[in-house]
């Protein structure tokens, strides 16, 4: 994985007790550099602090979203709910504030780490969903629509696939935090508005008017079975 803090104290820390649990680490201490490390190399995982001088981290994690879905926590010392959903905006699949329990932050990356596995350990004659125009290859976590690929992170994948399975159910929004996310997470329900919206900017051919991603108003959101 890919540790990325100005606060190199912090980092040294951190990559010390991340190695400890058996994972090999590479560091870096500013925005640009982590860009330059994720295009060059293929990290299970991204930890990218928001707060650095120069590239701050939802640039970073911008720019990395236009090459790579890699999965991205973020980490910040601010609290309020509208940075972590300007975050989720900019394509982190998860949100750390600091200061941090150790054991929290290991609980998340086993919870994202888990699903890389599991999806690297599908064959290519996996399943293949596919609803109206959009499809989505399981096996090597893509997505197209009309036959045109689509970039989505992490979470947005597990997200669309997981209503796509069951077309037609409704899902609350704390539901799918639950589902998606793994384990009981502690973030504010809009992460998931925030998810459906970029979702269907991504897979919708008018995101204003969605034809698939659909919201039962008052309850949460389904996938319109075509």
């Amino acid at each position: 994985m890919l540790l990325v803090d100005d606060e190199k104290l912090l980092v040294k820390g951190l990559k010390f007790n991340l190695e400890h649990e058996g994972y090999e680490v590479s560091c870096c201490y500013d925005g640009e550099s982590a860009i330059r490390l994720a295009r060059e190399s293929a990290f299970d995982l991204i930890i990218l602090d928001l707060m650095m001088p120069q590239v701050d981290g939802l640039e970073a994690c911008r720019r990395i979203r236009e090459f790579s879905a890699v999965p991205i926590i973020m980490l910040t010392a601010r609290s309020e709910d509208t940075d972590k959903l300007i975050g989720f905006e900019y394509g982190a699949d998860d949100y750390v504030t600091k200061p941090f329990n150790i054991m929290e932050l290991k609980a998340r990356i086993r919870a994202i780490l888990r699903r890389v596995v599991v999806q690297n350990q599908q064959t290519p004659e996996a399943e293949t969903l596919q609803l109206g125009n959009i499809t989505l290859d399981i096996s090597r976590h893509n997505a197209s629509v009309d036959g045109r690929s689509v970039e989505l992170t992490a979470k947005e994948f597990d997200l669309v696939e997981l209503l796509m399975r069951n077309p037609g159910r409704v899902y609350t929004r704390e539901s799918l935090l639950d589902i998606v996310w793994g384990y009981e997470y502690p973030g504010d329900i809009r992460t998931v508005d925030v998810h459906i919206r970029r979702l269907r900017e991504k897979l919708e051919i008018d995101p204003a008017k969605p034809k698939y991603l659909l919201t039962k108003w008052g309850v949460g959101y389904f996938f319109c079975r075509p």
